[in-house]
């Protein structure tokens, strides 16, 4: 069974963009926001544990699971061949 690559890529760039949104509002619930820089906001430019950087992380890593899913449904595509 061949993966859609635009149902696919839509799917991870949706989880992944609101997993990381939701993730940090449970740690700004129990911890406070902080405004630290975190490892996450190394790689994604912007991102901190506050109301603020919880938006810059859902639009991070929406396309960053957007670009991520895509090569995977292709790459799986293409090993995956024409036979049945």
């Amino acid at each position: 069974m061949k993966l859609d690559i635009r149902a696919f890529a839509l799917a991870c760039g949706i989880l992944w963009g609101l997993g990381l949104f939701l993730l940090t509002w449970w740690i700004i619930a129990f911890d406070g926001a902080t405004g630290e820089v975190t490892l996450i906001g190394r790689l994604y430019r912007g991102y901190t544990i506050s109301p603020t950087g919880s938006v810059v992380g859902l639009v991070w890593g929406f396309f960053d699971g957007l670009i991520g899913g895509a090569l995977f449904a292709w790459l799986y595509n293409r090993l995956r061949g024409s036979g049945s």
